[in-house]
């Protein structure tokens, strides 16, 4: 069933010489982004695209939504319709309603508003090698899958930085940093390209430069300082927290009461 499945994305994907991932992010500007690219390059959108398209895209491009476990989150949002307003029908080539892991259940065709639809099941790559307590995001697990295909296109990721924005909320359900790590390995072994980041690792200039100290050595050594720095934004989350303790029960008792209003 894997290798049919595929096999078919290796036809649909073998015209393009480039796939490029659009995070919703603040770093993202569309226009510049598109001038980057030729006519031959397929863009890939998450969700709630209107956070970085700001009229219909008139480029080929898919649209992956994620499911939960009651379906595709834009389908159980209601944000569909509002959702395809932004892409241009001669170019929009569907969505792909993408499952990760058993809780995830996938949305019927028909529930995407009459476009074309495919669903994608990653459950069996990332199973043996993701942490168990977390979920994959959806940009990192189609990254990575893409990867295994072996297809000719080179695979670019922009946006994908788990930077916290002042608009859009970064959920702490996925594990950021395992990704981040493998991300970066595979840029820096010519795997994927990612916009904005440096192929070289400052620690490795370490290394060059002073000869006495191995690799080992500056990898524990920096170990150890990022160890003592979250110990010191950690107390300061602890006064942060007893500072806000009023706030939040506000926030608390303001919800409370409005679940409680009658319509």
């Amino acid at each position: 069933m894997g290798k049919a499945r595929d096999q078919e994305w290796r036809s649909l994907l073998a015209d393009y010489s480039d796939i490029v991932l659009v995070a919703n992010s603040d770093e993202v500007d569309i226009n510049v982004l598109v001038a980057r690219y030729p006519e031959t390059t397929l863009f890939i959108f998450f969700n709630k695209v209107y956070k970085v398209l700001k009229e219909p895209f008139k480029h080929k491009c898919l649209l992956f939504s994620r499911s939960g476990t009651t379906g595709a989150n834009l389908v159980k949002s209601g944000k569909v319709s509002k959702v395809l307003e932004y892409f241009d029908k001669d170019s929009f080539l569907g969505v792909v309603n993408m499952t990760i892991g058993d809780r995830e259940k996938p949305s019927p065709a028909a529930a995407f508003g009459g476009v074309d639809v495919r669903h994608l099941d990653l459950t069996e790559i990332f199973a043996p090698f993701y942490p168990s307590t977390s979920i994959p995001t959806s940009g990192f697990a189609l990254c990575f899958w893409l990867t295994t295909l072996q297809i000719d296109a080179k695979v670019t990721l922009a946006g994908f930085s788990s930077k916290r924005s002042e608009r859009y909320q970064v959920f702490d359900v996925h594990d950021w940093t395992f990704e981040q790590v493998l991300l970066r390995l595979m840029y820096r072994k010519g795997k994927i390209d990612v916009i904005g980041r440096e192929h070289s690792n400052r620690y490795a200039k370490l290394v060059e430069h002073f000869p006495e100290y191995s690799a080992d050595d500056v990898a524990l050594t920096a170990d150890e300082v990022l160890a003592e720095r979250l110990v010191n934004l950690s107390s300061i989350v602890d006064r942060l927290m007893h500072v806000t303790r009023f706030l939040r029960f506000i926030e608390r008792s303001f919800k409370k009461l409005t679940k409680k209003k009658p319509k």
